[in-house]
């Protein structure tokens, strides 16, 4: 894909978010290596470290020799790195800020659209959020900083309120996806006039459901991705490059648009 033919789909993907009315963006693990987080699957991933069998939600639960493995790794930062928001993301940020985003619907578990700017309220984590530590007596939230520091002197961290299992907020192999999340993503996603898709292969499910929802009630498409996906001929527009590189040349060509309007 040469530059000309990329900045041609740049133009036709601000025209199509400044026709909309209800947009919902949806970012996968390409936009989180870009600001250094490997990807689980790829080589050199997480899962080419770790034996994703030692992470099921079952083992977790049945063998405090498995919590405390994990704790470890978080303690000493193996699963836990701490980065920064990159342009993809601060580029989203804008999107809401300038009134054209209805929410974004993240696979990632990393809190960088918060931390780029984005409203809570409006990030739809499906997998879950590795900077918090869940309850799973009482369901009390609290940030993983807090209780790392309690690690190297109980092994098992529990929960000071109840006692109860304490887990890392995101979702581990065998693990629902939170309801309550996926029900509000679901609905974004069937009621919205444009979704567009950046940094996902679109292969990991119920998360990839959510584009077929849009495109089945009527929505345009936009996917921005550095390989093929399943749902590219559906799409209005496809571009194949980092997020980082083409979402802020988007944003911008949006605000230079509205301002001619």
């Amino acid at each position: 894909m040469g530059e000309a033919d990329i900045e041609r789909l740049i133009e036709r993907a601000a025209t199509l978010i400044c026709e909309a009315a209800r947009i919902v963006v949806f970012t996968g693990a390409g936009v989180s290596t870009e600001s250094g987080i490997p990807d689980f699957r790829s080589p050199g991933g997480i899962w080419s470290k770790f034996d994703p069998d030692d992470f099921t939600i079952q083992k977790f639960l049945q063998s405090r020799k498995a919590r405390e493995t994990q704790w470890r790794l978080l303690a000493e930062g193996s699963l836990l790195k701490e980065v920064e928001p990159n342009p993809a993301h601060y580029a989203i940020a804008e999107l809401e800020r300038i009134g054209k985003l209805s929410c974004v619907i993240t696979q990632n578990v990393d809190n960088l659209h918060q931390r780029a700017g984005n409203s809570p309220q409006k990030v739809f984590e499906l997998h879950g959020n590795m900077r918090w530590v869940r309850c799973l007596g009482c369901n009390v939230r609290f940030p993983i900083e807090e209780v790392l520091k309690r690690v190297a002197m109980e092994t098992v961290p529990d929960c000071t309120l109840c006692h109860g299992i304490l887990k890392p907020d995101a979702v581990f192999f065998g693990e629902a996806l939170p309801q309550a999340v996926l029900s509000a993503a679901t609905s974004y996603s069937r009621n919205c006039d444009l979704f567009v898709v950046v940094g996902s292969t679109l292969v990991v499910y119920p998360a990839a459901y959510m584009p077929m929802y849009a495109v089945e009630s009527g929505a345009k498409l936009v996917i921005i991705n550095l390989t093929p996906t399943p749902m590219d001929t559906c799409a209005s527009v496809v571009i194949r490059a980092r997020a980082g590189e083409v979402m802020p040349k988007i944003v911008e060509r949006v605000k230079s648009n509205l301002a001619e309007t």
